[in-house]
């Protein structure tokens, strides 16, 4: 069921905080709230994570809670299994998606199914986070997103936050759950903006999306980084097409009572989303709008994507992702089919 935005009146203080000092408020907060919480992960400790989003918890909470480890992705999830499976918390990160190959086998062979496997009597409480996207002038394997790799296996959840005060109220709920959770950063906005973030422990659901704009002409879904070139898109539209945008932010389990209710009152739907278009969750989206809302249908679903290549280098980086511009293309495209 989707959110709109009641969230201040619960909290007393705040602070105003980047997507990035989000991360790490959040990390601090359950670090000092449960013993068992732990961060591992390369460069983590000592020098605060390449992003500086583990920055000064090796102070505080010593080298038995912040672990640096060797370069070994499917060691570093693999160690993270065994100590969920005892009773531990730990928040593994791999330092960019795009090196989280290695540890596939781990986390969808292993952490996936722990539960099913073990009929119960074992759960993964674990959290794997890593950068994810483009928009930063990164070399090869920094710039991935295949979050839809994740999507496709049951055992997982998915999260990918757009805000800061979502962001430290999905990743408390994630190092809660019972269950592994593949926590998605999006780091082309790590430090584009701030917010207000509460200072005491807060969550935000799993599994419920976001309307960040209403409307009456079309529905727009996305998530992470995508969320604000869609938004900016839907304001420069404002007065020719009245476009409502969905954040998802949880991509497994989808909302799909959010999704679908708002294509109810739309009839048309436009998905926003930098991974390829081949396989992305777009199609999982226009999929499911044609199983529950066909009859509500008035035009077929515009999918706005990366292209079906590998992530390009510098020069071809800003074409590559979808920008407001390409996005009020798409939107029209599906309003005026």
């Amino acid at each position: 069921m989707a959110t709109h935005e009641t969230r201040s009146q619960t909290h007393d203080e705040s602070e105003r905080l980047t997507l990035v000092e989000a991360v790490r408020d959040g990390l601090h907060t359950e670090m000092e709230r449960d013993d068992d919480v732990l961060v591992m992960g390369e460069d983590v400790g000592k020098n605060g994570g390449v992003f500086r989003a583990t920055e000064g918890l090796y102070e505080e909470f010593g080298d038995d809670r912040v672990v640096d480890t060797p370069l070994a992705e499917s060691g570093i999830v693999g160690t993270a299994i065994g100590m969920a499976a005892y009773g531990m918390r730990p928040v593994a990160e791999m330092q960019f998606l795009g090196f989280i190959y290695p540890a596939f086998d781990q986390i969808v062979s292993h952490a996936a199914r722990l539960r099913t496997r073990s009929r119960g009597r074992y759960t993964c409480p674990l959290v794997v986070r890593a950068p994810y996207g483009g928009g930063i002038r990164a070399p090869e394997h920094h710039s991935e997103s295949s979050e839809a790799m994740f999507v496709h296996q049951p055992g997982l959840k998915v999260v990918m936050p757009s805000t800061p005060y979502d962001t430290k109220g999905l990743l408390t709920s994630a190092i809660r759950d019972p269950d592994p959770v593949i926590f998605l950063e999006p780091k082309l906005i790590y430090r584009a903006f701030r917010e207000d973030v509460p200072t005491d422990s807060y969550e935000v659901p799993i599994g419920e999306a976001a309307v960040r704009r209403e409307g009456s002409d079309i529905s727009v879904y996305t998530w992470g980084a995508m969320t604000r070139p869609t938004l900016e898109a839907a304001e420069n539209l404002e007065g020719e097409i009245d476009a409502e945008v969905i954040d998802l932010r949880t991509l497994s389990p989808l909302d799909e009572e959010t999704i679908v209710e708002s294509f109810k009152k739309t009839g048309r739907a436009a998905v926003v989303h930098e991974a390829p278009k081949t396989g992305g969750l777009g199609a999982e989206i226009a999929a499911t709008l044609q199983e529950e809302a066909l009859l509500y249908q008035e035009a077929p679903v515009e999918r706005v994507t990366g292209f079906d290549t590998p992530f390009p280098l510098y020069a071809l980086e800003d074409y590559y992702l979808p920008e407001p511009a390409r996005i009020e293309d798409g939107i029209r495209d599906a309003v005026g089919f």
